[in-house]
């Protein structure tokens, strides 16, 4: 069975975000596409990049190459910056392959100064990078970059002030895209433009005709590649999994040691800690070397989950009938930056764990989530080098951590990228500050109002399903539009700021909590109290607003009743846009019951 077959058969089984089970299938599936020959300017020398997207080769502006990359040695002679080159390099060394493939990170890099690449297509010299991005494990450790249509290689050039060019642009002309604002990705039946020979194409013939000319020239061939690589297992580390030290009560850690310096020939700095290295054998009692090299970080960090399962077993990684109870996790959110390769890994753990009988699920995850970045003030990704930081505890001393919490719930949908707002954070302390003040208008009464009852049920109802499908900003926008209401009626009893506090608890525990206990008397804390419930029918609004359309056109409102009849409705009609009909003269007129009134006219 095709890999990619397999693959969406088990991911069927998951609720993960698609998006989520499209970085699954297609990290490690098959591709098809082209290598392509860059040749060097002024050298023998060429860089092979592997693409799945040659239709796009008139777009390639500048080429990446993997820090490790032998090009840079071969040509080291025609390279002016060298030592910024070896720098770069030496950087790059100190990060895993995990760190360097994180999709999120923020994009570094250096050109290759004295050497340029030639696009085989324009015959145009481009500059040539290296980036940590680039791995040598995989493809050819070199790729050629399109700005116009991948995100990456967009956010690279907008970083570095590297041109970039369209060459694709979408079939429904009414799709606008500026690509000097983003990339245009949407490329699958897109219209080949700015591309000589291949003008006018649609995307699937392009790639059919570069691939011809490419072959029928000798500069490069059709090509098939599978993402799945090794994976560097070891570390040359002083820390990693076990943590390679030993404890002794009359001398304390050992080793101690001085220098953390690598060894000249790649081995663990550990490696030169003989009093530490030799020991003896459990077995025999005879000579032995410790290991010292160690496991990377995202090895324990693959099934530490099943670990918490049974943390105190010392028989076995967690018992039988704990791995039955809790597997599989039900749910795990997270940054969109481990949504592929973390995942990928901690998924592959598991399931060798299963083939050998250890744990009862195939998959170790059954709902996968991801939130957004939070980005500084600027807009722009938060750095120390950009000044735009937010420390939490600032925030915390001067507003709360209640305040925090709020707004962060507050600030946009749960899984996109928005930027930092003290004048938000502002409102929202102002917001807890109004929460708190309820108390002043608070009277007796068992049982809700007749004049909130029904936004009290439709508030439960509203929160509880925004949690659960994570929606927390709507949530923060009913308990606003709640607090406005109880202020503007200037009261609120005592079973509905229970429930409200009740509803607002997870979002603001400290204060909830108090106000619950000072002002209502409770003994047990909200937090482990059972969760308001909802009466359906008294979720249903009495009144709805209407809209009213001339020709299609939105002219005006009315409040009308869910069971009012058509002709009240005509009437109310009538007088809401009687001054806009006085020129006009009535055609037809259309009503669809609760939900719009339209009135033809000429």
């Amino acid at each position: 069975m095709d890999w990619h077959i397999k693959q969406q058969c088990l991911l069927n089984d998951v609720d993960y975000l698609d998006k989520i089970k499209a970085q699954q299938k297609n990290w490690i599936g098959r591709s098809e596409g082209a290598e392509v020959t860059f040749k060097i300017a002024g050298s023998d020398e060429t860089l092979t990049v592997y693409t799945t997207r040659p239709d796009t080769l008139f777009g390639a502006t500048y080429m990446v190459v993997a820090p490790e990359h032998h090009i840079i040695d071969k040509l080291s002679d025609r390279i002016t910056n060298m030592d910024e080159i070896e720098d770069y390099k030496h950087q790059a060394s100190l990060k895993s392959d995990f760190e360097r493939s994180e999709l999120n990170k923020e994009k570094t890099g250096c050109e290759i100064k004295g050497i340029k690449a030639i696009n085989p297509l324009t015959n145009e010299e481009i500059p040539i990078w290296i980036s940590d991005y680039v791995l040598i494990s995989y493809g050819t450790g070199s790729i050629m970059a399109v700005p116009g249509h991948d995100t990456r290689d967009h956010e690279f050039a907008k970083k570095f002030h590297l041109p970039i060019v369209q060459v694709i642009k979408p079939v429904d002309e009414t799709i606008k895209c500026d690509i000097d604002k983003e990339a245009f990705t949407d490329v699958e039946t897109g219209i080949l433009i700015n591309s000589g020979f291949l003008n006018g194409l649609p995307v699937v013939d392009a790639k059919k005709k570069v691939i011809e000319f490419l072959e029928s020239n000798h500069i490069g061939k059709e090509q098939v590649n599978y993402k799945l690589r090794d994976w560097v297992f070891s570390r040359q580390r002083y820390w990693g999994e076990p943590i390679p030290m030993v404890y002794c009560e009359k001398c304390g850690w050992v080793p101690e040691v001085e220098d953390y310096e690598p060894s000249e020939n790649g081995e663990s700095p550990l490696a030169r800690h003989t009093e530490w290295v030799n020991t003896t054998c459990p077995h025999c009692g005879g000579k032995a070397k410790r290991e010292t090299d160690t496991m990377p970080q995202w090895a324990g960090s693959s099934w530490y989950y099943l670990r918490y399962m049974d943390a105190h077993n010392d028989k076995a990684l967690a018992s039988k009938e704990a791995l039955e109870y809790w597997s599989p996790v039900d749910w795990y959110n997270g940054g969109m930056e481990h949504t592929t390769l973390h995942l990928l890994y901690s998924r592959f753990w598991h399931k060798f764990l299963y083939d050998i009988g250890i744990v009862p699920t195939k998959e170790p995850y059954q709902k996968r989530t991801s939130h957004g970045m939070i980005l500084g003030s600027n807009g722009e990704k938060m750095s120390k080098s950009k000044g735009n930081v937010v420390n939490p505890d600032d925030i915390v001393n001067e507003f709360g951590a209640d305040a925090f919490r709020v707004y962060e719930m507050f600030m946009g949908p749960f899984d996109q990228t928005a930027p930092w707002s003290m004048e938000s954070i502002r409102g929202c302390a102002k917001f807890l500050d109004r929460v708190w003040n309820l108390q002043t208008l608070l009277v007796d009464g068992e049982e809700y109002s007749p004049k909130f009852e029904k936004e009290m049920h439709r508030a439960i109802k509203k929160v509880s399903s925004d949690i659960e499908e994570m929606k927390f900003n709507t949530s923060v926008s009913t308990f606003m539009t709640l607090v406005n209401d109880f202020y503007k009626e200037k009261t609120i009893n005592k079973a509905e700021f229970k429930t409200f506090l009740q509803l607002l608890n997870p979002f603001a525990p400290h204060m909830t909590e108090e106000l619950w206990q000072t002002v209502l008397g409770g003994t047990e804390m909200l937090a482990y109290m059972e969760w308001p419930k909802y009466d359906e029918e008294k979720t249903i609004a009495d009144e709805i607003t209407l809209p009213i359309q001339f020709n299609g056109k939105l002219k005006a409102t009315i409040t009308i009743s869910l069971d009012e009849a058509e002709e009240s409705v005509k009437e109310k009609v009538h007088k809401a846009v009687s001054d806009k009909l006085e020129d006009k003269t009535i055609v037809k007129e259309i009503y669809v019951k609760n939900k719009i009134y339209n009135i033809v006219v000429k």
